[in-house]
């Protein structure tokens, strides 16, 4: 069994790591925060103390982090992935960035004598901790291979999609979409209960119609309650719309309802809930 190192220990990536440490993978595990990997030494993962040290001694390093520029500056510098990444060993970065990024850091991997691959996630912190997430991966097709163990320990599917980028650009549209379906559902139980409707028998018509589906569950009762503990962080969610947006103009794909779902978003950003979750985009349209 391949010897496995984490970096990124946030909401995804904490469940994630620890699905892997339960299985039985010996995982080296490193956090910008040192204090996030204690829980995962508790239950075995050893801590390394930079990210080149976890590359350097382990045969696959995944990466869950936040953003592009993250996912970027996390691989550059002296204490830096590509400066101990080696010949062979495998780096697998599941962060959501846009194509450009992924290209990029594979660029840097491959220099270095690594092998590539990007895998960003379609799922939240309940299907990260049951380890039912959706994998996209694409890049080295050997890294895939002996990554395949631990992806079917993170998730319940893991295409291999082709060439770096078109992981990235798969999970850029499944997130424009789920934003795009928050924004128009938020805006459907806003009216009906301004129009005097019930919200819980909204959902239960919506539920067992042709638009059911587990987002309008399990967010619809987020809404009613005005419960927003965070799940996906709705400052996540604006920077994939907006990156999407941004693959759209570059594609000349005009993308009208993904523009304005994110002008929602940023909306509530700018309201002060970018650490709640995404379902707190209600919270500026009722």
């Amino acid at each position: 069994m391949a010897s496995i190192g984490f970096l990124g220990l946030g909401i995804m990536g904490k469940a994630m790591a620890a699905n892997l440490v339960k299985a039985g993978f010996d995982v080296t595990v490193w956090n910008r925060n040192s204090a996030k990997c204690a829980e995962l030494v508790a239950l075995g993962a050893r801590q390394g103390s930079t990210p080149k040290d976890v590359t350097a001694n382990c045969d696959i390093t995944f990466a869950m982090v936040s953003d592009p520029e993250a996912a970027l500056a996390l691989c550059q510098g002296p204490d830096g992935v590509v400066a101990g990444i080696g010949s062979g060993r495998g780096y697998v970065d599941m962060s959501t960035v846009d194509d450009t990024t992924s290209k990029a850091i594979a660029d840097l991997i491959t220099q270095a004598g690594g092998r590539f691959l990007e895998a960003p996630v379609s799922g939240t912190k309940k299907p990260a901790e049951d380890g039912t997430l959706i994998i996209l991966a694409a890049g080295d097709p050997s890294l895939y291979e002996d990554a395949k163990p631990a992806f079917d320990v993170m998730g319940k599917m893991s295409p291999y999609l082709g060439e770096v980028g078109q992981g990235a650009n798969m999970k850029l549209v499944v997130n424009m979409m789920m934003g795009g379906m928050l924004s128009i559902f938020s805006e459907g139980i806003s009216l009906g209960q301004k129009a005097g409707l019930d919200g819980q028998q909204i959902l239960d018509i919506v539920d067992a119609g042709a638009m059911s589906n587990p987002m309008f569950k399990g967010k619809g009762a987020m809404l009613l309650n005005e419960n927003y503990t965070t799940s996906f962080p709705l400052k996540h969610m604006q920077k994939d719309m907006r990156l999407a947006v941004a693959l759209g103009d570059q594609l000349e794909q005009p993308l009208p309802t993904a523009a304005i779902a994110n002008e929602a978003f940023k909306q509530a950003i700018k309201a002060g809930f970018a650490e709640e979750d995404i379902a707190a985009v209600y919270k500026v349209i009722k």
